[in-house]
């Protein structure tokens, strides 16, 4: 028997965004960005910032995604950004979640209304989807960042 993961996983060409993982990424940065006339004592600081230790609590757990289509805008997440999803956290209502649905992956918040849980879209273009009436459903994992280009 072949489960729902493993389509997910066959259905999305998840593996490779799996691997890409483990890469390190540093960048040199003050503490703060001003928007405005910069203090002359700024100019001198540097940390490094290390940003698997800023958006990877549990390495083991963390995956990255790459999202496609618009049903997340109203939450800042658009085609082409990485998403960072956190496997071992707890889905809970109101977070916004990677769901396998019928073997594909879909990025959706997470909704508890008149004691049915949903699935809905940032984005007034799609309608909700109520688990229950769903053939195949898990949470795979919660997203915890979004990166993407300015």
């Amino acid at each position: 028997m072949v489960s729902v993961y493993s389509l997910c996983y066959l259905k999305s060409g998840f593996m490779k965004t799996y691997q890409e993982r483990s890469a390190l990424a540093v960048v040199s940065s003050s503490n703060t960005a001003v928007a405005g006339f910069a203090s002359a004592a700024d100019e001198h600081m540097e940390d490094r910032i290390d940003l698997n230790k800023l958006l990877v609590h549990k390495k083991e757990a963390t995956f990255f995604l790459r999202m496609s289509g618009n049903s997340m805008i109203g939450a800042g997440m658009f085609a082409g950004d990485m998403l960072v999803v956190d496997r071992s956290l707890k889905a809970s209502f109101g977070r916004i979640v990677v769901a396998c649905i019928d073997g594909e992956f879909v990025v959706k918040r997470l909704i508890k209304r008149r004691g049915k849980v949903f699935l809905y879209s940032e984005n007034d273009k799609y309608k909700p989807l109520e688990v229950s009436k769903l053939e195949e459903f898990s949470v795979w994992g919660v997203v915890t960042n979004v990166i993407h280009k300015v």
